[in-house]
């Protein structure tokens, strides 16, 4: 799998996402598999107004690379100068436009913009003129479903120059709810000839093999499916070589807990780690014993030794 310049070794991806795709998580991902993750997504503005908490969304770590830097905005000119700012911290630049939240579609950014096809060929035009890095954009099938024009939005990228394209075939009006439509993945793939990344209700092993044997995508982009389960990726390329999937032993997914513990802590510090692992905790025990009442339990915790130790304790029960 090849994205422009940039070769990957597998085609597996895990997305950016706001809130979720901070450095610990990245090198969860990637530890378990993942040939290429993805930053938050960063502010355009935020970056040319050189704000603390958006240039903290760059911290990065050698082995997470490759990795891509998502950038998101409504200006060209801003988007032009925000990449050349952050073309030393990735290998790719992604731009959004299929960000859904309602702060950043009222800024003109995100899924707004597939409103303005003219907008968006201006947009990367712009950065493609302002970096030779790989270039991709991260896009929804449209605004709502009286104006799904995914095909339009894919064609004016890749005359633009861009490299590759991932498509959540859903509409900005959608949010997350409803299925995906994986047929669209495939219409795309069927009308570009540069890679076509699928994204989308992709929540196990079986749902990447089936995405790419309905779709014909050349690579998959993990989001949710991940929260708590970066076992997803590792089973996935198993099932794709025609191994046996392995589900993790309690053990085996309390070592991974702990791991992604001591790297937020070693990241972001006590008091951030607290409010980050809570809902990272909650993730990892799905459909474990008593799952309920340990989220019920953290989520009353008030320091790092305290949630440390109900965590050992709910995995001592479960063992």
């Amino acid at each position: 799998m090849n994205i422009g310049t940039l070769k990957l070794d597998n085609p597996i991806i895990s997305a950016p996402m706001a809130g979720i795709s901070d450095l610990p998580y990245r090198l969860i991902m990637k530890r378990h598999g993942a040939a290429l993750v993805f930053t938050e997504m960063i502010s355009a503005n935020g970056l040319f107004f050189n704000g603390k908490a958006t240039r903290e969304l760059l911290k990065t770590h050698s082995e997470e690379r490759p990795r891509g830097v998502q950038l998101f905005g409504e200006s060209p000119k801003r988007l032009a100068e925000a990449t050349k700012l952050v073309e030393d911290c990735g290998e790719l630049i992604d731009l959004n436009f299929g960000c859904p939240v309602r702060k950043v579609i009222r800024s003109g950014a995100g899924s707004a913009l597939l409103r303005e096809p003219d907008k968006v060929a201006r947009i990367i035009a712009a950065v493609r003129s302002a970096t030779t890095l790989p270039l991709t954009i991260k896009f929804r099938s449209g605004w709502d479903h009286d104006s799904i024009n995914f095909l339009e939005i894919a064609r004016i990228a890749a005359e633009e120059g861009v490299d590759a394209v991932t498509l959540h075939p859903r509409t900005r009006s959608q949010m997350f709810a409803g299925q995906a439509e994986w047929q669209q993945i495939k219409m795309l793939k069927e009308a570009l000839s540069i890679p076509v990344i699928g994204s989308g209700d992709l929540f196990c092993a079986e749902d990447v093999k089936s995405m790419f044997a309905q779709t014909g995508c050349d690579a998959v982009m993990i989001g949710r499916g991940g929260y708590g389960n970066p076992w997803i990726i590792s089973q996935a390329l198993d099932l794709l070589a025609g191994r046996p999937i392995v589900q993790p032993t309690s053990a085996e997914r309390l070592a991974v807990v702990r791991n992604h513990f001591k790297l937020s802590l070693e990241t972001f510090g006590p008091q951030k780690t607290l409010g980050q692992m809570r809902k990272h905790l909650s993730w990892y025990v799905r459909g474990m014993e008593n799952a309920a009442g340990f989220r019920a339990q953290i989520n009353q915790t008030k320091t790092i030794a305290e949630m440390s130790s109900q965590l050992e304790e709910f995995f001592a029960d479960a063992a």
